[in-house]
Order: structure tokens, then sequence, then C-alpha cells
């Protein structure tokens, strides 16, 4: 399929993880639910718009400001075993969560720095609120930078400006549908229908598959070694 069909392949990849990161139960989600059940859909969808948008031109940068880096062999090699551990850690810190925050936090320095931008901007818009929310999540950046690195040297996704940019208007289609179906059911169920214990189980539904494509790629890694080795 990814000899025949590369942009198709692109396309869907770009889809599958669009969706998947937009699951995880943090700022942009929570506000989204708290948009919808007090304000309705129309609201809480512009809020999801305006995050998507911001996590697209995150994608973007990094399918295009690092795919020459990411050529180099020593580094391409060195961030199958950083995506590795990272997806690893991610899919465990998702899937032990004991209460609902944003998952890919970097520090104290980065909460400082997303206060900051939420400050400057202050967003007034149900879009500029969704879109300042993830600007200021640095950690979303950090994850495409890994992604992209990642998805590349496995051609998931075509190292073309072709491939590249089905995968990223994928990846905004599915942030918009996630965005778009939350906010659907909160405004038509209402927001007693999400508990804790409901968004929990969604943050770690995201866990369980990460922890799987960083299995995924460790059984990858160890196939490529024993290769080489014989």
């Amino acid at each position: 399929m990814s000899e025949s069909h590369p942009i198709l392949l692109s396309a869907l990849t770009g889809f599958f993880f669009g969706l998947l990161l937009s699951m995880p139960i943090g700022p942009v989600n929570l506000t989204i639910i708290n948009g919808a059940a007090q304000r309705g859909f129309k609201y809480a969808a512009l809020i999801g718009l305006g995050a998507a948008t911001m996590d697209v031109i995150y994608c973007t940068i990094a399918f295009t400001g690092f795919s020459s880096f990411f050529g180099i062999r020593l580094v391409k090699t060195s961030m199958e075993v950083f995506t590795f551990v990272f997806m690893l850690f991610l899919g465990i810190k998702f899937l032990t969560a004991k209460t609902v925050v944003a998952p890919t936090q970097l520090g104290d320095t980065a909460s400082r720095i997303e206060k900051r931008i939420d400050e400057k901007f202050h967003p007034h818009s149900a879009f500029m609120t969704g879109f300042v929310r993830v600007m200021g999540n640095l950690g979303v950046l950090l994850f495409w930078i890994v992604l992209a690195a990642n998805l590349l040297s496995r051609d998931w996704v075509d190292d073309t400006p072709a491939g590249k940019s089905a995968c990223i208007a994928c990846v905004a289609l599915g942030a918009i549908t996630w965005f778009c179906a939350l906010s659907y059911y909160v405004a038509r169920r209402g927001y007693g229908r999400f508990s804790e214990k409901t968004l929990l189980r969604m943050e770690r539904f995201s866990g369980i598959c990460l922890l799987g494509i960083g299995l995924f790629d460790g059984a990858n890694i160890a196939w490529k070694l024993a290769q080489h080795r014989m």
C-alpha cells in the first residue's frame, strides 16, 4: 500500500494521528466541554476549530522545517530510538493518570510561557480561545517534531510536498472531527454525562494506543538490530 498509494497512506496516517492526539483530556477538551454545556455546539465547535488551526501550524512546522535534518542517517536512527522512549513515556503517563490534567506540559518553564501567551493575547472569541490554548502548549510542538521524524523515517508519510500536504490536511480533518463530535455530544447530552471517570477513560484509551505504537517501534528497532547482526 505504501508503495502503490503513498499519498493515500500519508492522508490516512494524518487523519489517525490528528484524531488520536486530540483525544487526551487537557485544557482544550475541557474548554470545549464547558463551552458546549454553557453556550452550545457552535461556540464549542469554534473553540475546536481554533485549536485545530494552531495544531496544524505546529504540525506544518514539524514536517517542513526539520525534514532535511531528519534525512541525516545518525539523526534518523537517534529519532527512532527517542520516539520509542517518548511514546512509551506518554502512553504510560496517559494510562496511569489519576486526575484530568494537560498531558503534554513540559514543566514550570513551559507553564509560565503558556500563561504569558494567554495574558498577552487574552482571547475574547471562541476561535482565539482554542487557538491560544494550543499555542501556549509547547509540548504539542515537541510531540509533532518527534512524530514527524518517526512517520517520515518509516515512510508512513511520503517525503514529498504532496505527501506532507495530504498528511497535514488530514491531521486538520481528524482534529476537527473529534472536536466537533465532542462539542455536539456535550451540547446535546449535557456536561453531566462527562464524569471525571469518563474523561479519564478517554485519556487512558489514548495511552493504550500510544503504548501500542511505542511497542511497535521497539519491535521494529529490535528487528533491524537482529538483521544487522545477521
